[in-house]
């Protein structure tokens, strides 16, 4: 082979830069190496062969070795989400955006940390911010839609959502969660048409699936039928049948009907009532109606009533997920009285559906012959969940009253105070079917009590 120097053929390093992988050494060294060698063609090419095998192994392995951190912070994150401890997930992520300050896609990981923890605002500021920088992402639209919803705007939730389908009209998870939207919005005939093209480009899409489902006919009208019986220590019971119809004519406007039936102290009367809703998106629901009897001395001969009806989601809130206050008036005439009642109830809405109500009455009495006199009473319920089977729901409720009164019928006048313990179920039997029932006891002043107790069907249709 005689004394020529040879080629080093070692010096084939595998780098990982910020761009890639590179090979640092040539195809060139190597060949001088095995020509200096005397190595035939057809062993160099196997030799070249086994070299960049082996090449491509070491950049799989190093570009693991790269992933596994990031996917680690991030189930990370996801284990601390999990935990609802957002301040370990949010430093979590402050660590990386640190170590990378222009990666959208980290910043994109903070603004899910905080809207999942409740801070919606924050979580808009930050998506505006990485949509300046990236504007022609579209799943930091469609998160910008998520936290619209999540405000309840809806319009801005579209206008993001129709931005992101046109980034990338193919994608079948942007027509979905643009006709959830639309839904919200109560455009049911374009929502449907969103459900179908997201079917059509993805067959398999349960999201859109259910979105089809959701917008079969919904039930629209309702039909309730129930008897209610109270038992006094001092007079005979008082009976009562009621039917009412309720129906959903628009979003928007509600009307509902009911005729009841009193049998009290041997005496028969007849009420109808009547009463129209009105809502307005972000400015409640008012509820306008009014009665007129067959009265027989014993019940009102007429009424009429309102009530407004106010809620509130208060998103993020761990003890208190939503918020809603009723105001109403409700005005009686007897024969021989005139009483106005004001009525206030706030209702609390609670983690895991558990719901809590405290209600104030000031009721005006005004008998012939006698000055007008107020009296106070109130009430205090807790409504939670019991089971679930399927369709099947079964909820009770307990509450508790107390007040005075100073009108009533011909067997309770006078005025009398009085504390009231009951209790109350409801089971869904299925989506259009369920039963409620109810059971009170109160002890009033004179050492007197009365116990009532009835039911109620309702279906939909």
């Amino acid at each position: 082979m005689g004394t020529e120097a040879l080629t080093p053929v070692t010096d084939v390093t595998v780098v990982v830069t910020q761009g890639g992988v590179s090979l640092r050494g040539s195809v060139e060294t190597i060949y001088k190496g095995m020509n200096a060698f005397g190595v035939g063609k057809r062993l160099r090419i196997i030799v070249l062969a086994m070299f960049r095998v082996l090449a491509g192994i070491s950049i799989f392995c190093l570009f693991a070795l790269a992933q596994q951190p990031t996917s680690a912070w991030q189930e990370e994150v996801r284990r601390c989400a999990a935990a609802q401890d957002w301040t370990a997930a949010m430093s979590i992520v402050d660590r990386e955006i640190a170590r990378a300050p222009r990666d959208m896609d980290i910043r994109a990981w903070r603004a899910r940390v905080l809207l999942w923890s409740g801070k919606v605002a924050e979580a808009e500021h930050e998506y505006h911010d990485i949509l300046t920088a990236v504007p022609n992402d579209p799943d930091n639209w469609m998160a910008l839609a998520n936290v619209y919803s999540r405000e309840s705007r809806t319009q801005d939730a579209l206008e993001a959502l129709n931005r992101a389908v046109e980034l990338d009209p193919k994608r079948a998870d942007l027509h979905a969660a643009r006709g959830r939207a639309l839904r919200v919005a109560d455009n049911r005939s374009e929502a449907k048409l969103e459900f179908r093209r997201a079917l059509e480009l993805d067959p398999t899409s349960k999201e859109a699936e259910l979105g089809l489902l959701s917008l079969r006919s919904e039930p629209r009208h309702e039909m309730r039928v129930g008897v209610n019986t109270d038992l006094f220590s001092f007079v005979g019971p008082n009976d009562l049948q009621g039917l009412s119809f309720t129906s959903h004519w628009t979003p928007r406007w509600k009307t509902s009907v009911s005729e009841n039936f009193y049998q009290r102290a041997g005496t028969d009367a007849e009420t109808s009532v009547a009463s129209v809703t009105g809502k307005l998106p972000r400015m409640g629901a008012l509820t306008v109606g009014g009665a007129a009897a067959h009265h027989n001395n014993v019940i009102p001969k007429n009424e009429a009533f309102f009530d407004y009806d106010q809620g509130w989601r208060l998103a993020g809130g761990k003890l208190l997920h939503g918020l809603e206050i009723i105001y109403g008036q409700h005005w009686y005439w007897y024969t021989t009285a005139r009483i106005l009642t004001i009525n206030e109830m706030t209702l609390f809405y609670l983690p895991h559906d558990w719901t809590w109500s405290v209600g104030l009455t000031g009721a005006r009495s005004h008998f012939s012959g006698t000055g007008a006199e107020w009296r106070p009473s109130g009430l205090t319920r807790i409504g939670f969940p019991i089971s679930a089977w399927d369709e099947r729901r079964l909820q009770g409720n307990v509450f508790f009253a107390v007040g005075t009164e100073n009108f009533a019928q011909v067997d309770q006048i006078g005025t009398f105070s009085s504390q009231t313990y009951g209790g109350g179920l409801r089971f869904q039997l299925t989506e259009r079917h369920d039963v409620t029932g109810f059971a009170a006891y109160q002890k009033r002043t004179q050492d007197r009590t009365q116990t009532s107790f009835g039911f109620t069907y309702g279906f939909r249709f």
